[in-house]
């Protein structure tokens, strides 16, 4: 029996939650996924649509039906042992793949109400095209969808539509499940002015107090916030048991080499007691199994569990599987859509992206400053990993299959700021392999520099200036702060790029894909034309 609890006050008025007789050492296992991102096919390595090679040869991971199937499988081996179970979504089931842009959320809805999760929390991505497409997530859904920080105002098409929290039943005990979403989703994805984000402390004490107060001793906070406030909040909170999350794509395992942390990390709350936090990783790769005791009291004293990673030893549902290829087919159609024109050839081409400035690398870079600027960000400098630049496009029409060619690893903008000394320590690192080929080569938009290939490895860029053809330039100053935009993959280190890893402030890695940036900006720019402006030269 599901109870939804619209706020503080549906607890306190609405509800009837006697306590079950409790017996001894209470077992909870909950299954959780985070940040699936509209990865309905099997992924890669890289965490894009897996090809059919990769699938031949067993190298593909993921994708809804082998995650459907892998939570069924687990849910009725536990529950015919008699184990009492919860799955559990911890949000960003939009955005990410061509199922996203075809379908707004109606593929992922479908396939999560034929999987049967119990609860899902809102993620940030769900506001990606406002209220609306959410709500007809919403509407299809069977099962609650929980957020106690997301307020929808009187008038918002979302007033009513989803819950603070909810109360469900196992083994004759309450469990309390309480939603919370990123303070920051106004700035990260496009809500609207009629939904208001609230401290999540402040928003989810109460609800935790009154749930207690009404028998429910065991309380789940299902939270979208990122390992990093996770953890914050659970020192802030008195009375959640467990933080099962997602927003920051973390991998916490005890079994995985790649892993940033043990599944789960533990906190301390302000009475004392031990806080277990657990994420597992996003794109559909991993499922997490988190196995809980309670006393008599309901007093959490014991857990075990980690995440799983879900390659091809694990079968996929067939019904699914063969639903999904349903829905894959007109798709096809959507790499056939014009998005522009090209006045020239737009070249791409791995020698030259890898070695020098490159027309297509320039217009990506371009793309990302001009997406993030149009909605109120401040990015002065674009930087492009000339390796992820895959493909040059031809001139006359543009579609969109050109676009996934030039772009095909499905990544998102990253937004963050950078010391400008740390900025040059980035440049070396694109710099320090032109020998070799390596895709790290920096492309830039909002800058120019000068480097020496005849130099050492780590000190070969000879100048940096920040601004542009049409405003000027001028010199990068080492000390101050500039606000930047990448792809996550490099700023999450990859190519080398360590250091934005790990001096980027105020990152955010997941913004909108990269793929829709550059089609929209050549198509507000059509008939875009290929051009190098001297934005990277070589000192002879």
């Amino acid at each position: 029996m599901l109870k939804h609890l619209s706020g503080a006050a549906a607890i306190a008025t609405g509800l009837c939650l006697m306590a079950a007789p409790v017996q001894a050492d209470y077992s909870l296992n909950i299954l959780h996924i985070n940040d699936l991102h509209s990865r309905i096919l099997p992924v890669n390595k890289y965490d894009s649509t897996c090809g059919e090679e990769d699938l031949a040869e067993g190298k593909c991971f993921g994708g809804f039906a082998r995650v459907s199937k892998a939570l069924n499988d687990r849910r009725a081996a536990l529950e015919a042992k008699g184990g009492n179970v919860l799955v559990l979504d911890a949000g960003d089931q939009f955005q990410g793949s061509l199922f996203y842009t075809n379908y707004k959320g109606q593929a992922a809805v479908e396939l999560m109400n034929m999987t049967g999760f119990d609860v899902m929390t809102i993620g940030n991505h769900e506001f990606d095209d406002g209220p609306d497409v959410f709500l007809n997530f919403i509407e299809k859904a069977n099962f609650p969808i929980v957020g106690a920080n997301t307020i929808a105002a009187p008038g918002s098409v979302l007033r009513g539509k989803y819950g603070t929290s909810i109360v469900l039943e196992r083994g004759g005990e309450k469990i309390g499940i309480i939603g919370a979403l990123a303070e920051d989703t106004d700035e990260t994805s496009s809500p609207g002015d009629d939904i208001t984000f609230f401290d999540t402390a402040n928003a989810v004490q109460p609800i935790v107090d009154q749930m207690q107060a009404q028998g429910v001793n065991k309380i789940i906070l299902l939270s979208h916030l990122g390992v990093p406030r996770d953890k914050e909040v659970a020192k802030q909170l008195t009375g959640v048991d467990v933080i099962v999350g997602g927003h920051s794509h973390t991998l916490l395992s005890n079994s995985n080499d790649r892993a940033e942390g043990p599944y789960p990390v533990v906190e301390t709350a302000p009475d004392g007691k031990k806080v277990p936090i657990v994420q597992a990783y996003a794109y559909s790769k991993f499922m997490g199994e988190l196995n809980l005791t309670f006393d008599d009291e309901g007093n959490l004293k014991g857990w075990s569990g980690d995440t799983v990673l879900l390659d091809q030893t694990y079968p996929e549902d067939a019904k699914m599987q063969a639903r999904i290829a349903e829905m894959n087919k007109p798709l096809a159609e959507i790499q056939k859509r014009e998005v522009g024109a090209a006045s020239n050839v737009i070249d791409g081409s791995r020698s030259v992206c890898r070695a020098g400035e490159c027309a297509m690398a320039n217009m990506v870079a371009d793309a990302m400053l001009a997406r993030v600027n149009s909605t109120g960000g401040d990015a002065v400098i674009a930087l492009q990993n000339g390796g992820g630049v895959r493909a040059s496009i031809d001139a006359g029409p543009v579609t969109m299959g050109e676009v996934l060619t030039v772009l095909p690893f499905q990544n998102s903008i990253a937004t963050f700021k950078l010391k400008g000394a740390h900025f040059i320590e980035a440049l070396e690192n694109g710099l320090s392999k032109v020998e070799e080929g390596a895709g790290r080569f920096p492309q830039l938009s909002g800058g120019r520099y000068t480097w020496d290939p005849k130099a050492e490895p780590g000190s070969r860029v000879v100048s940096v200036e920040v601004g542009n053809e049409k405003d000027g330039f001028v010199a990068l100053d080492e000390n101050k702060i500039y606000s930047m935009v990448t792809n996550n993959y490099v700023r999450n280190g990859g190519d080398g790029y360590s250091v934005l890893a790990e001096h980027a402030i105020d990152a955010y890695d997941f913004g909108p894909s990269l793929e829709d940036a550059l089609a929209e900006y050549i198509t507000a720019n059509s008939p875009v034309e290929g051009t190098v402006s001297g934005r990277i030269t070589a000192q002879k």
